[in-house]
């Protein structure tokens, strides 16, 4: 096959930013992408459905002209949340969905929550109204190895929150082990998860041997290539509890090729040849539009787009800019350090 034709794609997982930076990396993902649930991570974060407003309103004056895309907005969860703002917001419209940060895990984390039964009474609003959680699936204490925090998480907090929240949707953003994808194979409903480009393709070796390659670096951490493999499985399976999250995620160049650099993968640019490249060579290519295209809107239960892309595989490899500005700064775009022959046309 050398041509495939796909319902337009959805991003359920997208870092956009602020300001300039905003401006410079919407265009990447409005070109491809009808709608994308956009992350609360700012500084200072989203936290009430005003600041949600307000933040989809500087997106939209963002956009591109010509652009047809949605901005789903979302909440920052913290020990503060006022429910009824929360519930208010997601009845409106305004929300699609609620994000859990543990202190501390991520970017822009900090106001994350650290006693999860402080907001026990903010879920069990959630499960009432039906609005999803997305979930950063990892622990954040000193004692637990960073290639050990999905795992931990899942029977520390994850499975302990479902079973007292009967009800509650959640999404567990981001997986990257077999542990987070046995997980939701093992449970019938209320349950996604999305896999990242990145996650697909790379493992820690690939981060690590050699030197270390700053712009693999993300949060979660690649893990090992058995993780890696089993994610594939999931991800090309067709089984509709995994869709596609890109989590990508634009740190300015110099932040990434850093002593301490920044975590995140921006993928926005090339995620969906990638894709096709990676479906195509598990001899998977007819689950690609349900990965990408159908589960997620089935799960947040949204329409399905009815404008349609195109992939084409070319003879010679596609290049993209390593680098695309963003006000005075630059983004390097993700490499996934093979070649990618197929070409959204």
């Amino acid at each position: 096959m050398t041509q495939i034709t796909i319902r337009r794609p959805d991003d359920w997982h997208l870092h956009l930013r602020d300001g300039a930076m905003l401006a410079g990396v919407l265009p990447e993902t409005t070109r491809h992408f009808a709608r994308a649930i956009i992350m609360p991570n700012l500084v200072p974060p989203v936290v009430t459905g005003a600041q949600a407003a307000a933040y989809r309103d500087r997106i939209l004056a963002a956009m591109p002209d010509g652009a047809d895309f949605t901005p789903l907005m979302t909440l920052y969860l913290t020990e503060d949340t006022d429910p009824n703002d929360l519930a208010a917001a997601h009845a409106s419209g305004l929300i699609t969905a609620v994000k859990l940060y543990p202190a501390g895990a991520t970017t822009n984390s900090a106001s994350g929550v650290s006693n999860f039964e402080n907001v026990r009474a903010v879920l069990d609003r959630m499960a009432e109204i039906g609005c999803p959680l997305c979930v950063h699936g990892e622990v954040t204490d000193a004692d637990i190895d960073i290639f050990d925090r999905e795992a931990v998480f899942i029977d520390r907090v994850l499975d302990p929150i479902r079973r007292a929240t009967p009800g509650l949707r959640v999404v567990m953003e981001h997986i990257t082990t077999s542990q987070g994808a046995d997980y939701v194979k093992s449970n019938d409903k209320d349950l996604g998860a999305t896999i990242t480009v990145q996650h697909l393709v790379l493992d820690r070796n690939d981060m690590l041997v050699g030197g270390m390659r700053p712009h693999y670096y993300c949060l979660p951490i690649l893990k090992r290539g058995s993780h890696r493999e089993a994610l594939l499985a999931a991800a090309t399976s067709g089984d509709k509890r995994f869709f596609l999250g890109t989590d990508s995620a634009p740190h300015p160049t110099h932040k990434k090729e850093a002593e301490c650099c920044s975590a995140g993968c921006f993928t926005a640019p090339n995620a969906l040849s990638i894709l096709a490249e990676t479906f195509a060579a598990a001899d998977a290519l007819n689950k690609l539009e349900g990965f990408t295209s159908l589960h997620g809107p089935a799960f947040y239960g949204l329409p399905v787009n009815q404008d349609t892309i195109t992939l084409t595989r070319q003879a010679e490899p596609i290049t993209w800019p390593a680098t695309i500005p963003a006000g005075s700064e630059t983004v390097t775009v993700f490499d996934p350090g093979f070649p990618i022959h197929w070409n959204v046309t």
